[in-house]
């Protein structure tokens, strides 16, 4: 896995010799000696993570991150700060200023290359999600309000088989608003896990695990779809440092070591959990963007461009496929005389009264002013017939309240069958013609398309 990695050290030596173990691993690296230099080159270049000095001369590694965190351009690159002191505190202090995680100098290099590979595959995810939601964007789509910085109600579950160590995590994780949930059984967990109603924001898997594969879980956590983005911390003691590192091959997203620093440990859960949030909220983002995007925003409808793409879909499969091209009969008359907005309010009825009598497999969709369309998978001749005329008495058969008046709206409505090798351009033309056939002779009635109706499409 190669990245861009920016090293900042106020230390020429420090920098060079870092820089020289990452180019070995074939990473790109580039270098700056300063805070502000590092900030400068962040937004210029875009690094994939940022390995951060604390101790440097005019703006220091905490601040440095804090600006780093602030700026919408560079928010989303993980951050580890790099340090003489091994001091819990300082550790906090970095956390608490945006800081993915803490290494020691002199830096253990499979210890960097273990941390560096598992913040970059959780960057990777973020980073699919946050161009698909520019995308949408610039479709033209705004996102929703950014969710407020609020860990009330997060859910952690527990893997652990010692109670008093499990009492005491809850306690520190209660002082954020979060509840955690403590489960011996990894089948337990799994079954939780499961669950479509159990909604966790993080997963803690404490180590050692008697009886057990302690790595079991992080492996199966990344192979599942459904869990493949949970983010997993380990609880471990400082002799079991070769295991945290094969944990990290295997995706785990962070540690903590015994003894258990509080203000650490939440400092660590609340990074994960706020990591989390945001990735769900651009997920959210997106698939609500996404049903923008096939949506018609007049009848709740899927659009026209979603229904021809998927009648294309069906006929590439080679399924039999059945068209209705549905249009409301003396439209305009009825939008000139009672006004748009009652215009508006009828084409809304009808497209309640189509998605309630149509087949759970068919799908309708506005395909334009006042005509419909609805695709039909699988259907024979008389049950193309049986459900056109279905709707059609669905629409004619009770008038529209509006309120002030009440509208007798009928539709007219012309249907096709898929014939060998016809396009989906085709098929709908040649219910287009059958359905002006129906209004021709009379409207309020439904007719098939013949072979006339496939040679003029």
């Amino acid at each position: 896995m190669t990245a861009r990695v920016l090293v900042v050290d106020d230390s020429l030596p420090n920098r060079k010799l870092l820089e020289a173990r990452l180019q070995d691993e074939y990473f790109e690296v580039a270098g700056a000696a300063s805070g502000a230099e590092a900030i400068t080159l962040a937004q210029r270049w875009s690094p994939d993570i940022i390995l951060l000095d604390v101790l440097m001369p005019g703006m220091d590694g905490f601040e440095a991150c804090r600006r780093l965190k602030a700026q919408l351009s560079t928010a989303h690159i993980p951050v580890v700060m790099v340090t003489s002191l091994n001091d819990q505190g300082e550790r906090v202090r970095g956390l608490d200023a945006g800081a993915d995680d803490f290494l020691v100098k002199p830096v253990d290099q499979a210890t960097l290359f273990a941390r560096l590979r598992a913040l970059l595959r959780v960057k990777q995810v973020l980073d699919a999600w946050r161009l698909r939601a520019e995308t949408v964007r610039d479709l033209g789509f705004e996102p929703p309000s950014a969710p407020p910085e609020d860990f009330e109600g997060a859910k952690v579950l527990l893997l652990s088989h010692d109670a008093s160590e499990a009492a005491t995590l809850s306690h520190a994780l209660q002082a954020d608003g979060m509840a955690l949930e403590q489960f011996s059984d990894e089948k337990l967990v799994w079954q939780k896990l499961q669950d479509p109603a159990a909604h966790y924001d993080l997963v803690l898997n404490s180590l050692p695990m008697p009886g057990g594969d302690p790595l079991r879980l992080a492996s199966r956590l990344r192979a599942e779809a459904e869990t493949r983005d949970l983010p997993l911390m380990l609880i471990a003691n400082a002799e079991q440092r070769e295991l945290v590192l094969r944990a990290f091959e295997l995706g785990a997203s962070d540690h903590v070591l015994r003894p258990i620093n509080e203000q650490e440990l939440r400092a660590r859960v609340r990074n994960q959990v706020r990591r989390r949030r945001y990735q769900l909220r651009l997920r959210a983002e997106f698939d609500r963007s996404l049903e923008l995007a096939v949506t018609d925003g007049l009848t709740g409808l899927r659009n026209r461009r979603y229904v021809v793409r998927h009648l294309e879909s069906l006929l590439r499969d080679g399924a039999a496929c059945g068209v209705l091209m549905i249009d409301v009969d003396r439209f305009k008359p009825l939008n000139d005389y009672y006004g748009h907005a009652a215009g508006d309010a009828a084409l809304r009825e009808v497209a309640a009264r189509l998605r309630e009598h149509v087949r759970a497999s068919d799908i309708v969709a506005r395909y334009g002013g006042e005509e419909f369309l609805v695709v039909m998978s699988g259907p024979g001749i008389e049950e193309t017939g049986v459900v056109a005329e279905r709707l059609r008495s669905a629409i004619g058969n009770s008038p529209i309240d509006l309120g002030q008046a009440k509208l007798p709206v009928t539709v007219s409505i012309g249907s096709a069958l898929s014939a060998v090798s016809a396009d989906a351009a085709a098929l709908i033309a040649a219910a287009d013609a059958a359905m002006y056939r129906a209004k021709s002779l009379g409207r309020n009635r439904v007719e098939a398309a013949t072979n006339q109706d496939w040679r003029l499409a």
